[in-house]
């Protein structure tokens, strides 16, 4: 299979235009930590908004993305305490924590509680310059019971599900909406793919022919996702860099890989939980605010991680440097990750073993991506052995 159909002057000219969306990372950085897959009693969490926000901002993160499905948590609903609730002690823990801000009633002998809305929660929750709380929505389709599911970040009025003719059509609706929303508003959002190998609904094949998407979850912590596919379906890695050669032959831009953690449960945690703390994007941006966090991330200015923190992430027209904010005792593997020209696939370009690594891009390089792993073991983790790994964004060489 030859790769590139088209003359390599114009290649290179596309690569050069998106060598300056995927902005060079600056002696001085600052990361913010993020979360933009989150479910709350909205939908099929199973807390409330105000707990699940507290808990990120208790747990060193700066900004966070409800994203319910097939909501934005705008209108009044009074959630009804079942069995579940009662045995999590869910009612009891909100009202310890939020007092009178929690409103109850008794209707028909049975208990309810109005769920806060949107706009209530993030008013409550948020912090300038320290805390963000950024509306989305998870838009949730499927076609021929293979499930489509989208997030949208930043979102300004709800998306319903959308029915198409096909797994490709019912994604690229979804994105076409998205960008006439964004456009009709003026407002900066985006969509991103979530977990494609859930339920083996969304393939390389469908991911490859869309039209202006620019995310999709590299990791997703929910123990159903199948990031690591199985002996028929190729793992979200993979995928990432065969649908990125596809897209730099096609004159698209690059995809961009986000981890989440997509969490559903909060009051139980195990590897068979969707549980807070395994996925999550750390984003170097001039501040903390929705739109500069979504400007960053569409340069490719954050990379995703489960539990490795980059301490330096330089890179210019030259080379790619690495330096990993190190636990005591882990062993840490760098790995430079290219697709260089006239190839097939990617290649292992360079390894080290150590806390620090640099590469320096040669000409036959296209585009170069750095995974760390470790042999830090995950808490609670969704897979048997599971250990902490970060991978930053593929850097377009020119």
């Amino acid at each position: 299979m030859r790769i590139f159909n088209k003359p390599f002057l114009v290649v290179a000219g596309l690569i050069s235009f998106q060598l300056v969306s995927c902005k060079n990372f600056s002696a001085k950085q600052t990361w913010y930590k993020g979360n933009l897959h989150t479910h709350s009693l909205w939908s099929d969490g199973d807390d409330f908004p105000e707990m699940i926000i507290q808990w990120y901002k208790d747990n060193d993160y700066q900004f966070i993305a409800l994203s319910d499905h097939n909501t934005i948590g705008d209108s009044e609903f009074w959630y009804e305490i079942r069995e579940r609730e009662v045995k999590n002690k869910t009612l009891e823990k909100y009202q310890h924590r939020f007092g009178d801000w929690v409103e109850t009633k008794i209707d028909s002998g049975k208990t309810l509680v109005r769920l806060k809305t949107f706009e209530e929660f993030r008013s409550k929750l948020q912090v300038p310059d320290s805390f963000l709380v950024i509306k989305s929505e998870e838009v949730t389709s499927s076609f021929e019971k293979k499930p489509i599911h989208i997030n949208v970040t930043n979102i300004v009025e709800k998306i319903d599900p959308i029915r198409g003719t096909s797994v490709l059509d019912v994604m690229q609706r979804t994105l076409d909406a998205v960008h006439e929303q964004r456009k009709r508003f003026k407002t900066p959002m985006f969509a991103h793919i979530n977990h494609p190998n859930f339920g083996y609904g969304i393939s390389a094949d469908d991911l490859k022919q869309l039209n202006g998407e620019r995310f999709f979850e590299v990791y997703n912590g929910h123990p159903a996702v199948n990031n690591e596919g199985d002996d028929m379906h190729i793992d979200t890695e993979t995928m990432w860099d065969l649908v990125n050669i596809h897209y730099l032959n096609e004159g698209k831009p690059i995809l961009f890989g986000i981890a989440t953690d997509d969490s559903h449960r909060y009051h139980s945690f195990s590897s068979e939980d969707s549980n807070t703390g395994r996925g999550w994007v750390m984003v170097n941006s001039k501040k903390l605010a929705t739109e500069d966090i979504i400007s960053a991330m569409e340069k490719g200015d954050f990379y995703a991680s489960t539990g490795v923190h980059l301490k330096k992430l330089l890179t210019d027209k030259k080379q790619i440097e690495i330096e990993v904010d190190h636990e005591s005792g882990v062993i840490y593997e760098i790995i430079f990750i290219g697709y260089q020209k006239g190839a097939e696939d990617v290649v292992e370009l360079k390894k080290v073993i150590g806390k620090s690594a640099s590469y320096t891009f040669k000409k036959e390089d296209v585009f170069v991506r750095v995974r760390i792993n470790s042999d830090a073991k995950k808490d609670n983790p969704i897979i048997k052995d599971e250990t902490k790994k970060a991978w930053t964004q593929p850097f377009l060489v020119e």
